[in-house]
């Protein structure tokens, strides 16, 4: 029996990674490559395939309902926001991400950030190449072990995040609905609601997955019960940062600072004030990649196809 296979879109250089994958599974596999950008461009392509890869390309209950063969759709990458999970659930679709394969990266990017942010790196770097050779530009610099970093979330990322953090003498705590006080607690962190962590944490490093319930998690109100020197840290979804509520908020000297993987528009808005503050660090969506990495993502992400065409069943199932 063979199957199509329909990449909806990617940035990579080629797929030769994917192709090894679907050349040594024993499976008559035809792969169809695209790069779609519209709900209207992926029901043209995948009209009558059996598998869909996607990285960014919409999939939506518009899309999936005029699916006709799909048996599995798998996501590049640990988010599923482009995928209709209730849809693809009624019809009878395995939807399936790679969650494991950036957790060193993710982890490493966000701490980078943090002591960028906590030794004034980046904002120094910049005082020396203008001229300005005084440490004092720095003022003002505190111990890392008298600082509380906040973390929302406590998947595989946060937690290995926080083990970091805490080797360096940071305090931490953490918000996660789902993990309980005790969990918590077993690891060295102080399991928080979210308004009192918001309150107690110099720097905000932000871990959850971008759903109906997290979407502007950190908006207007929230900023302004955050402490004047606290710093949020972003290497999830930018969405979960209403980026206008951010932008006030860095201008009235409400919170000191933002350092930022992701935005709500991506690639940023070229006319974004963001670009102009000298108290934001910005990164290219790049937090997740090393060379490693990158080829465990796309591996992965193929071999979840394979498994679920051969009749069996991918670890890393959703639906």
């Amino acid at each position: 029996m063979s199957y199509k296979v329909l990449i909806t879109d990617y940035e990579f250089e080629n797929l030769k990674y994917e192709e090894v994958v679907f050349k040594e599974s024993g499976l008559e596999i035809e792969f169809l490559k695209a790069q779609c950008k519209s709900e209207n461009e992926v029901i043209d392509q995948a009209k009558h395939v059996d598998a869909i890869l996607n990285q960014y390309a919409p999939l939506s209950r518009r899309v999936i309902q005029s699916l006709e063969k799909v048996k599995v759709i798998s996501r590049y990458g640990v988010g599923v926001n482009t995928v209709d999970l209730d849809a693809a659930s009624e019809k009878g679709i395995t939807v399936a991400n790679v969650p494991d394969y950036g957790v060193e990266e993710v982890s490493n990017h966000a701490l980078a950030l943090l002591l960028s942010f906590a030794r004034k790196i980046t904002y120094l770097n910049s005082e020396v190449k203008k001229g300005n050779w005084d440490f004092k530009a720095g003022i003002s610099i505190h111990r890392l072990n008298e600082q509380t970093v906040g973390v929302l979330g406590f998947g595989r990322i946060p937690r290995r995040f926080i083990e970091k953090v805490q080797t360096l003498g940071f305090k931490t705590s953490a918000y996660d609905p789902f993990v309980s006080k005790a969990e918590m607690n077993e690891v060295g962190v102080n399991k928080l609601e979210l308004d009192q962590i918001l309150k107690e944490a110099d720097y905000l490093s932000v871990h959850v997955p971008l759903i109906k319930d997290t979407f502007h998690l950190l908006n207007k109100d929230r900023f302004r019960l955050m402490k004047k020197n606290a710093v949020v840290i972003n290497t999830a979804r930018g969405p979960i940062i209403d980026e206008r509520a951010l932008i006030d908020a860095l201008q009235k000297g409400i919170i000191a600072g933002a350092a930022l993987d992701v935005t709500e528009d991506e690639p940023i808005d070229k006319t974004s004030p963001l670009l102009k503050m000298d108290n934001v660090i910005l990164t290219p969506h790049s937090a997740w990649y090393s060379e490693e990495a990158m080829i465990e993502l796309r591996q992965k992400a193929a071999k979840n196809i394979v498994q679920v065409l051969r009749g069996e069943k991918t670890p890393y199932a959703l639906t």
